[in-house]
């Protein structure tokens, strides 16, 4: 597949879509996923355009409560201060 750029309007509209569309349950289970198979939560963060913050709390949420299960929700989102 050949390189290609984005406008940096193109980047905004697909950064804004990603973020009203996507299940906090599923990120999360995404990066536990891509933490595991050896991913750094740098790559991670920005591969799901979050702060690396943000995967660092929901790897250990999910390794303090073991939520994988459907039924279970996505780390609780929180004002970080830091």
């Amino acid at each position: 597949m050949p390189k290609f750029t984005l406008t940096r309007q193109q980047k905004h509209q697909l950064e804004t879509q990603h973020k009203k569309s996507r299940d906090a349950r599923e990120r999360d289970r995404i990066a536990v996923l891509l933490r595991s198979e050896g991913w750094t939560t740098k790559a991670i963060a920005q591969a799901l355009r979050l702060h690396e913050t943000s995967i660092i709390r929901h790897i250990d949420h999910f390794l303090s409560k073991a939520q994988l299960k459907p039924e279970n929700s996505g780390s609780e989102g929180r004002a970080l201060n830091r």
